[in-house]
C-alpha cells in the first residue's frame, strides 16, 4: 500500500489523467461524504499559524521550483486527453484548419502542451509557468520549437501577460491546475491577467480540483491554510473550489459562464488495489464580445 507522501505522490500525479477504465459523471452536485470523511473535516479546523501563512506565500515559486527541481519532468504524465476532454479546442475554429492562438496558463514542463502541438499542427502557444525552471525544462525539450510556442515565466497575480502577448489576441485560455495553487485572495489578479489577452468572444476552459476529492481528505491535522484551502508538506499548496466559488470568480472580472460542473471519477489503482474517489471542477467562462 502506499504510505504518507508516496500516496499523496500518487493522487496528485492521477489528478490530470482522465484513465478509460475509470468511473466517471457529471453534475452541478458536491459529492456527498461519508461519515467517516465528513467526521474527519469536522474535526480538522486547526489553522495553520499566521507566521507560516505568510512564509509560504512568500516562498510559494521557490517551493514549486524546489518541486519541479526534485521532480524534473517525471512526475506528471503527459496529457493526452486534452483535446477529448475540451472539445473547445477544435470547436473554437471557424474554418477547418484556422490557425489558432492559445495560452497554456501554468504549462508546468510542457506535459499538455507538447502533446496539444503534436497533435493539432495548425496551433500556435504561449505558454508560461510560475517556476523558472519548468521554464527552463520546456526549453530544453527536443520538441520546443519557436516558431510554434513561446515560453515564458510569469506570476500570473503580478507580471502583466501584456509584455509578452498582445491584447485581445488570443482565441482560448487553458487553466488546468493551475488556479488551485494561488491565494484565493489573488485568484482574481490572474483572472483579471487573462482578460486583457483574450479575445472577446473567447474562452478560459478550466480543470482543477473540486470540493471533497480524495486528495482534500488525506490532509492531515495542522494543513489548513484556510476554507478548502491546504498545504502539502513540500510547501506547495492547493484549493478545493466550489462551482459557486468559482462562478462568482469568473464573473466578478467580467466574464460569462457558459459551463461549470463537477466532474466526479472513481480512479482505480489494480496493482495496489485502490479506489479512491476524485472531484474536479471543469468549466467554460468566456469573454463577452463587447463591453458591458
Amino acid at each position: 500500500m502506499f504510505q504518507g507522501n508516496t500516496f499523496d505522490n500518487y493522487l496528485n500525479s492521477v489528478a490530470p489523467i482522465c484513465e478509460d477504465d475509470a468511473f466517471q459523471k457529471k453534475g452541478h452536485n458536491v459529492r456527498t461524504l461519508s461519515p467517516e470523511e465528513a467526521e474527519k473535516l469536522a474535526r480538522d479546523q486547526v489553522l495553520v499559524s499566521d507566521f507560516k501563512k505568510l512564509k509560504l506565500e512568500k516562498e510559494a515559486q521557490k517551493n514549486w521550483d524546489l518541486f519541479y527541481k526534485r521532480n524534473s519532468t517525471n512526475f506528471f504524465k503527459d496529457r493526452h486527453w486534452t483535446t477529448r476532454e475540451f472539445e473547445d479546442l477544435k470547436a473554437c475554429r471557424e474554418f477547418e484548419d484556422q490557425k489558432l492562438t492559445i495560452l497554456e496558463a501554468g504549462c508546468g514542463v510542457g506535459n499538455c502542451l507538447f502533446p496539444l502541438l503534436e497533435e493539432d499542427l495548425n496551433i500556435f502557444a504561449y505558454a508560461c509557468d510560475f517556476s523558472p525552471r519548468a521554464v527552463e525544462y520546456i526549453k530544453k525539450n527536443a520538441l520546443y520549437n519557436i516558431e510554434r510556442c513561446k515560453v515564458f515565466q510569469c506570476d500570473l497575480t503580478k507580471d502583466d501577460l501584456l509584455e509578452n502577448i498582445p491584447a485581445d489576441s488570443v482565441d482560448v485560455v487553458t487553466l488546468i491546475f493551475v488556479l488551485s495553487a494561488i491565494h484565493p485572495d489573488k485568484m482574481h489578479l490572474a483572472l483579471q491577467n487573462i482578460y486583457k489577452i483574450l479575445k472577446p468572444g473567447k474562452c478560459v476552459l478550466f480543470r482543477d480540483y473540486g470540493l471533497h476529492d480524495h486528495a482534500m481528505l488525506r490532509f492531515k491535522s495542522g494543513s489548513k491554510l484556510g476554507e478548502n484551502f491546504y498545504v502539502r508538506q513540500d510547501g506547495t499548496r492547493s484549493y478545493f473550489f466550489t462551482d459557486e466559488f468559482l462562478s462568482h470568480l469568473f464573473k466578478a472580472v467580467g466574464y460569462e459562464q457558459v459551463v461549470n460542473e463537477y466532474v466526479l471519477r472513481e480512479t482505480v489503482n489494480r496493482k495496489e488495489g485502490l479506489r479512491v474517489p476524485r472531484v474536479f471542477l471543469q468549466s467554460k467562462f468566456r469573454k463577452p464580445l463587447s463591453e458591458a
